[in-house]
């Protein structure tokens, strides 16, 4: 995560994270191509990042968590 920059390209963005992402969101605005990519933090599986390009540029980056409930173990 350390070696993100905002502007990146998504190519130049999973060229360091890899390309095991999701697209989560593809949209257009009036002059704008939106894409939204997400990343589970592995091993961590409650937990994601989310990237947002606009025209292929990173705009921004954040981190989500699942909020899927699980069982307590029974004892």
């Amino acid at each position: 995560m350390e070696k993100l920059q905002l502007e990146m390209s998504k190519e130049e963005v999973s060229a360091i994270l890899g390309k095991a992402y999701t697209i989560a969101e593809k949209s257009m605005d009036a002059k704008d191509t939106i894409e939204i990519i997400s990343y589970r933090n592995f091993p961590y599986d409650d937990e994601f990042y989310l990237f947002k390009f606009r025209n292929n540029k990173l705009e921004k980056w954040y981190r989500e968590l699942d909020r899927t409930y699980k069982e307590a173990p029974t004892q």
